[in-house]
């Protein structure tokens, strides 16, 4: 598993609300500014479902990122399998500094671990600056 990780300076609400509710997941679930998600939908409880849409701003490219929810503690933790079967493990810890996420995830097999983890950072970098801000 590739594992990425950040601390948020906010409170377990927020940013369980922010992580989980379509209205924010459109404004950070992306890796870089040339890209937007467009579309989002959320059914976080166990058996539910998740779909995203990343397109490319410029309209050159788009894919949905979607799933199935295996696990979900509110505030604590969320499991959930993607579209293709890799597994995703996501830990909410409060600490003095703020919550700090821990997401764990299967890596594919057509990008570099390290591309992968990349790209994966800088989502859950934007998250933190998205909470942070707004």
């Amino acid at each position: 598993m590739i594992t990425v990780q950040n601390t948020v300076n906010a409170s377990i609400n927020k940013v369980w609300d922010f992580w989980t509710l379509p209205e924010h997941i459109t404004k950070w679930s992306f890796a870089s500014p040339d890209w937007h998600t467009p579309y989002a939908e959320n059914d976080v409880k166990q058996g539910g479902k998740f779909k995203s849409t990343m397109a490319a701003k410029d309209g050159s490219m788009s894919f949905d990122f979607e799933g199935e929810y295996t696990f979900v503690e509110p505030n604590k933790a969320i499991k959930y399998v993607m579209a293709d079967g890799r597994k995703v493990e996501i830990f909410f810890k409060e600490t003095l500094d703020g919550v700090e996420i821990t997401e764990s995830f299967d890596p594919e097999t057509q990008n570099s671990e390290e591309m992968q983890r990349g790209g994966w950072q800088a989502i859950l970098d934007n998250f933190k600056s998205y909470v942070e801000n707004n």
